[in-house]
């Protein structure tokens, strides 16, 4: 679906810079499409997908067996994995893109000044989207629908373990641009596995205007070290919850276990428990038997070990390495701190910036917490888990940012466009 471009009759630096001219040349084309038009294609992207379930499992399955005889991990295989219901998630994800508010045209804080010009801000599109993403083919579907609806051209390389979903999850995309008379390089799926693709696409910047990496920390950093274009990132999910000694017992417990167990693969997944010294006596030994019970391997600090010894809990000495690590497995770090201000220096000191909770019963200090921790999402009694584009109202999100510039946190429509001045005047000039 790549604008009629033939990857098996040219080399891979003038296949990339055809893929770019074609999507500038589509951007332009985006960028003044109406809502109606682009929610047209997303609702008919996400029936066909709907209709051509069976086929994208089919072709899923192909992806599925080559990763297992390649020893693909656990972790990877189930981002790789798509099920009936993360086939109805993407679908769902599309038709709620279609359901937003439209940002592209909107002015903001339009005001008088006293030269008597209006000066506001219009929300226009980046233009040109790279994404390079591994292993799950829904961030296929995901990145399309974000990219079209703010009006933005997207040029997607998804990893080689997923290249027959993604062709397939391409194809209904494809419909969709077709059903809306949207140019098909709207959206272009890069068809090769070679991996010169990839520097190839970090050097277009004459084509692209941002990249978007999503997948493991060696290719964030590659990309990251490598791109002439920017770059919108996160590297790790070293994601924390702090039970505070004010904490409601209950909702510790539900919420904790939540944020490691719910799902072990994903960036905002908890990866270290942090427990006040006054009620860890009280909850740790009840919360580790629910985590042993689900096969997850704790490292403790030495006073965890001392109450998790005592009841006959299986758990083995923490490393400084352990506070530092973003596991993607059921593996879990916990460390008993005197206070919130011990809780929050050591987030500070180990997170990776993107997600961090509070369980505590205590106006002050959620807001303490809210305040003083530096990440990207920071909570109040809920699980780690919400740190989600779709949970957010996004929409299906593009990814995390940890950085500060442009955008940070789940990137979703807003995140994919930029601002420009607007001055409406009446012949007014300046004296």
């Amino acid at each position: 679906m790549n604008a009629n471009i033939d990857i098996l009759t040219t080399d891979i630096t003038t296949y990339m810079h055809a893929l770019g001219d074609a999507a500038r040349k589509a951007s332009r084309a985006v960028s003044r499409a109406t809502t109606a038009q682009k929610n047209q294609a997303l609702n008919e992207m996400a029936n066909r997908i709907i209709e051509r379930a069976a086929l994208l499992k089919q072709a899923n399955s192909l992806d599925m067996a080559v990763g297992r005889e390649k020893g693909l991990d656990t972790a990877l295989l189930d981002r790789l994995e798509l099920t009936d219901e993360r086939i109805q998630s993407m679908a769902e994800g599309l038709r709620q893109i279609a359901s937003l508010a439209d940002p592209v045209g909107v002015i903001a804080d339009l005001a008088y000044r006293p030269s008597g010009i209006q000066v506001g801000k219009m929300r226009v599109p980046l233009g040109v989207i790279g994404i390079i993403y591994e292993s799950r083919p829904n961030v296929t579907a995901d990145a399309a629908g974000l990219c079209l609806k703010s009006g933005n051209a997207v040029i997607l390389r998804g990893g080689s373990e997923a290249i027959n979903s993604n062709q397939a999850i391409a194809e209904c995309i494809k419909a969709g641009l077709q059903s809306a008379a949207l140019p098909a390089a709207a959206v272009q799926v890069i068809e090769t596995t070679d991996r010169a693709a990839v520097g190839e696409m970090l050097r277009l910047k004459d084509s692209i205007d941002v990249i978007i990496p999503r997948g493991g920390k060696g290719l964030i950093e590659r990309i990251s070290n490598e791109s002439e274009v920017p770059v919108i990132k996160h590297l790790d999910g070293i994601c924390h919850v702090y039970i505070d000694d004010d904490a409601d017992k209950e909702k510790a417990l539900k919420v904790a276990f939540n944020s490691k167990t719910q799902r072990y693969g994903t960036c905002n997944t908890m990866e270290t428990l942090l427990v006040a010294r006054t009620v860890a006596a009280e909850i740790l030994p009840e919360l580790a038997a629910m985590y042993v019970e689900k096969g997850v391997e704790l490292r403790a600090c030495d006073y965890t070990l001392s109450i998790l010894s005592e009841k006959n809990i299986a758990v083995i000495a923490a490393t400084e390495d352990d506070w530092a690590t973003e596991y993607l497995a059921p593996v879990l770090s916990i460390k008993v701190v005197d206070d919130i201000n011990a809780a929050i220096a050591h987030i500070n000191q180990y997170s990776s910036q993107h997600t961090e909770s509070i369980i505590t019963e205590n106006y002050t200090k959620s807001r303490q917490f809210l305040r003083e921790v530096d990440s990207s999402s920071v909570m109040v009694n809920a699980s780690t888990r919400f740190a989600d584009g779709f949970e957010y109202g996004l929409g299906a999100e593009i990814g995390i940012s940890t950085d500060k510039l442009h955008a940070r946190g789940p990137v979703g429509l807003e995140g994919l466009t930029s601002q420009k001045y607007v001055v409406l005047g009446d012949g007014h000039i300046r004296q």
